[in-house]
């Protein structure tokens, strides 16, 4: 099988290529190679930019793949590229959605693939639902075969996940912790939420490569294990080798007392319980099974890390701020002891 994913070293890709290479399949990476150290052994390169059409076009002539993925579109104008690039030149073209598009607030605990798409809250789904809406009509009107897959919260080696974090600088999670000083908890920290290494996404994407069946479907691809949130950050402390201080604060007080953006990942998405149905993907992708639990998935990425020292840069602007919300919320810190 002739694969092409537009990307292909990011977060979550990365472990997806590794994968397919190591399955035999025969894989191309167009990207503008700024990040080929996480590119494995055996992919081919193309160098480019998706951004600019022409010279995609140009770099890609000639080329025809059984699967195209592209994990760097973001907007309806990212995909009616890929439309006119790749009509009548493969047989899947694979879309990375967001499991944030999926409806807020929920009506029901249990999310399927059949729940509505409907995000009032973040910018980034509803861009995310249109690029599907689109895909979707050129399917039903031309044929453009597409699937589309949802990820939720997935990490892998090089990201410490968690709510309200420094997506920039992940080690400042870790580096608060062992300083004691406090993390803050959305909420009172019991709502539930989904985390998945990138290893077990890998599993069930490279599955659906080349499934007839997914034209014109959607599938997410998650862990079946789910975690408060108070959970997530004891296993982050416990990765890091301290048990972490944590102040539960609401989210819409941390809405109102961060900068604009701050919370709209918070506010759109990890604010609400999220439990998967992989039914689903199980059925297309049988003997799929999601391993790696959350705590030995976080020990692993806080080892990485220790390993790159020069990686491990904090955030501080991102601290100030959490010392600044603590503090609007008058907490005292001789009584943090007593939110842990």
């Amino acid at each position: 099988m002739k694969v092409l994913f537009i990307g292909g070293t990011g977060l979550i890709s990365q472990a997806v290529s590794r994968l397919a290479v190591e399955q035999g399949i025969e894989l191309y990476l167009f990207n503008r190679g700024e990040r080929s150290s996480f590119a494995p052994k055996g992919a081919q390169l193309i160098n480019g930019d998706i951004r600019d059409q022409a010279k995609a076009a140009e770099a890609l002539k000639g080329y025809e793949f059984d699967v195209v993925v592209n994990w760097i579109a973001f907007t309806p104008e990212h995909v009616q590229t890929d439309i006119e690039l790749f009509s009548g030149k493969t047989r899947q073209y694979i879309y990375i959605s967001s499991a944030s598009a999926y409806q807020k607030p929920q009506r029901n605990y249990l999310i399927t693939e059949e729940t509505p798409l409907e995000n009032p809250y973040w910018q980034y789904s509803r861009d995310k639902i249109a690029c599907e809406q689109l895909l979707l009509e050129a399917w039903r009107t031309s044929g453009f075969p597409v699937t589309i897959v949802r990820p939720s919260h997935t990490y892998g080696d090089t990201a410490i996940p968690a709510a309200l974090t420094s997506w920039s600088h992940p080690w400042s999670l870790v580096e608060r912790i062992r300083k004691g000083q406090p993390l803050v908890i959305h909420g009172d920290g019991t709502s539930l939420w989904t985390l998945t290494h990138n290893t077990d996404f890998a599993k069930g994407f490279v599955g659906l490569l080349g499934h007839p069946e997914t034209i014109g479907e959607a599938v997410h691809i998650t862990s079946d294990e789910v975690l408060s949130w108070n959970q997530i950050y004891a296993a982050i402390g416990a990765a890091a080798g301290r048990e972490p201080k944590v102040v539960h604060i609401s989210t819409d007080f941390i809405a109102a007392n961060t900068p604009p953006g701050a919370a709209d990942g918070l506010i759109g998405d990890q604010a609400v319980s999220s439990v998967f149905d992989n039914s689903k993907l199980k059925r297309l992708v049988p003997g799929f099974e999601a391993t790696v639990s959350f705590a030995e998935g976080v020990k692993r990425s806080v080892a990485w890390f220790e390993q790159q020292p020069g990686l491990c840069t904090t955030d501080q602007e991102w601290s100030r701020m959490l010392d600044g919300l603590i503090s609007k919320h008058g907490v005292d810190p001789k009584l943090l002891s007593y939110y842990v």
